[in-house]
């Protein structure tokens, strides 16, 4: 991007808190005078997805993190978006929240919830030139498979998608006209 001549401004932040998530965005726009696109791509999991297993403190941790850091960081930009007339909200979602997997009902709830969001911010912030995609990527190599029970064998994972091929899609995404919206995409490794 920014060998295309893109301003890149990065930051760390604590998704699961709403004041970081705030903190973060505040300072996206002040030091880029504005957010033209905004990609959510936090998620986390838990090796104790499965009911039997599954408490109320892990379900908190994964909503908080995957879902309600999402809507913090959209309420904190939207306002700046809206007085722009414009504004791309992409979130990475998962097939996990579209299918039913293994991944446990927690991520899987998280994972869905990020359509409604975007499903409803796109209904209400059309007319303010604001656009939404999720974006649900299969099996990808991340430092996620370390929160799975058991960890797929590097067969599967010299199989699976990389980091950089869901990045070069949401970089499409990102690059559209104002004038076209994809509110949904999937990308899937080809042979899994």
């Amino acid at each position: 991007m920014a060998a295309e001549g893109h301003t890149l401004v990065y930051g760390t932040s604590d998704a699961s808190s709403h004041e970081s998530m705030e903190a973060l965005a505040a300072d996206a726009v002040a030091k880029l005078g504005g957010v033209d696109v905004m990609v959510y791509v936090t998620g986390t999991n838990t090796p104790n997805r499965v009911m039997t297993r599954l408490t109320r403190e892990i379900w908190n941790e994964l909503l908080e993190v995957n879902l309600n850091g999402a809507f913090s960081l959209t309420a904190a930009l939207l306002p700046a978006m809206r007085t722009a007339g414009k504004g791309h909200l992409i979130y990475v979602s998962s097939i996990s929240g579209k299918y039913a997997d293994v991944s446990g009902a927690a991520y899987q709830a998280s994972k869905r919830g990020m359509f409604g969001l975007a499903l409803a911010i796109r209904q209400e912030e059309r007319q303010h030139g604001i656009r939404t995609c999720v974006v649900c990527p299969g099996l990808v190599d991340t430092e996620l498979m370390e929160k799975r029970p058991v960890k797929p064998d590097a067969e599967t994972l010299g199989k699976a998608l990389q980091p950089e091929d869901v990045a070069e899609m949401i970089y499409g995404v990102a690059k559209l006209h104002p004038r076209a919206a994809i509110p949904e995409l999937e990308i899937w490794p080809t042979v899994l």
